[in-house]
């Protein structure tokens, strides 16, 4: 069964409610053989991919992977971009703002973090952080000393927003190409995933107190996204809802979808030019001659 991009891409400016998005679709393999030849045959697409994208120049590519904790960020990331070349690809994971970004505004500390054109950048949790966890826990906000005049009730989160697709818009204009995953994952499996990471040795330093605390707020967070996914996707920098219940599933989606990415810019080769040509060819017969 092949993989349709445009199945899991958020529509522009379209409500997204997201207790009616599923969380786990029909699965793409029939084993879990057929599954790592999949994911492996994906590896290599993006890794030959990444090398044309290197070799051109001309885009940087932007990745930014948002969810629920548990969700399977981390995985994905790791299984999906495991056989592209360290060297062009940077992974930056965004925590608590310290206290010098907060002395900035809220896109200071990713901009910093932007990847240059050949190069690849991944984001586990971004900016949107800024309109996600924010607007649970509005309190936050008392922390970044913002002027008074900004903090509007009414234009807040519309000019956060803003904010975002322009910046979005300037780095597309610019060669940026991004993609925005959102890993869909339901309350239930996440209960699941946390007793793993309680019951398992090797898996008790993921696990929080403060994880159970935000479950709490597991409604509250699904309409911030939904609006936030409303809002912030568009056809620059699009977002890709992705069930997230089954992981392996999860993992042939997201690269399914880059490698759909890659293809879309269009790249090539440099062209060596007739003197170029020229000069590689008298340093060959130099090393011939050297033998």
């Amino acid at each position: 069964m092949k993989i349709s991009s445009k199945d899991f891409r958020v529509s522009s400016g379209k409500k997204v409610e997201l207790d009616k998005w599923p969380t786990i679709v029909q699965p793409f393999f029939k084993s879990n053989e057929e599954y790592k030849e999949k994911l492996e045959a994906h590896v290599e697409g993006l890794s030959s991919r990444q090398q044309l994208h290197y070799a051109s120049g001309r885009y940087a590519m932007l990745l930014i992977f948002q969810g629920m904790d548990s969700a399977g960020k981390d995985g994905a990331i790791r299984h999906v971009m495991s056989g592209v070349n360290p060297e062009g690809c940077e992974v930056y994971s965004f925590k608590q703002p310290s206290a010098e970004e907060l002395k900035h505004d809220f896109l200071w500390r990713t901009t910093c973090r932007l990847p240059e054109r050949g190069r690849i950048g991944i984001f586990n949790r971004s900016y949107y952080e800024e309109v996600l966890i924010t607007r649970v826990h509005p309190e936050i906000l008392d922390t970044q000393n913002l002027p008074k005049h900004s903090r509007d009730e009414k234009h807040f989160w519309r000019d956060r927003y803003r904010s975002i697709n322009e910046l979005e818009a300037h780095l597309n204009r610019n060669g940026t190409q991004i993609v925005k995953f959102f890993l869909h994952l339901s309350k239930k499996e996440q209960a699941k995933r946390f007793l793993e990471r309680i019951d398992e040795p090797d898996k008790n330093w993921k696990f929080s107190a403060s994880d159970i605390h935000e479950r709490k707020y597991w409604r509250h967070y699904m309409r911030a996204y939904g609006d936030c996914l409303a809002a912030t996707g568009t056809h620059q920098a699009p977002w890709y809802a992705i069930p997230a219940d089954d992981k392996d599933n999860a993992r042939l989606i997201v690269s399914q979808i880059l490698i759909d990415a890659f293809d879309d810019l269009k790249m090539a080769y440099p062209k060596s030019t007739p003197k170029r040509l020229r000069e590689l060819q008298a340093i060959g017969k130099r090393l011939t001659k050297s033998d």
